[in-house]
């Protein structure tokens, strides 16, 4: 008998098709963690039914220790919190790795959270605008 709670962890699940997306202002990025607030500001760019990707300036991040290095490495296995307010939705979810885009810019890919069901992952990302909706 297999064990349901390891399949949502399998790595397949990770790669879930990617959708395109206007980008998607997020505020309040904290990670639970640390009870820190990591970012005021951000943008979702892209999103699947696994998790999504965040785009974040490097002014915009708060722990003087990051905005400061060259890598936000020390971020990922964070559980993470953000607000979209266009949708007045909170998502949580786990940072499950970063790297660094450009000079001013951080790639944050975050996966939804465990207790996430399927069918929300799903309708959420069918709400998420579409290029060209904004």
């Amino acid at each position: 008998m297999k064990d349901k709670s390891k399949k949502s962890a399998e790595p397949a699940q990770r790669i879930a098709p990617r959708q395109k997306m206007d980008r998607l202002e997020i505020n309040g990025f904290t990670s639970l963690d640390h009870m820190t607030l990591l970012s005021r500001y951000g943008h979702i760019v892209d999103a699947s039914s696994s998790g999504f990707l965040l785009h974040v300036d490097r002014k915009e991040l708060v722990p003087k220790q990051f905005r400061e290095k060259l890598s936000i490495e020390a971020l990922e296995g964070d559980q993470v919190l953000l607000t979209i307010p266009l949708m007045n939705l909170e998502i949580s979810g786990k940072i499950a790795r970063t790297r660094r885009v450009s000079k001013d810019t951080y790639e944050i890919a975050v996966d939804y959270s465990d207790d996430s069901p399927e069918y929300w992952r799903e309708l959420l990302l069918e709400m998420l605008p579409k290029p060209g909706d904004l």
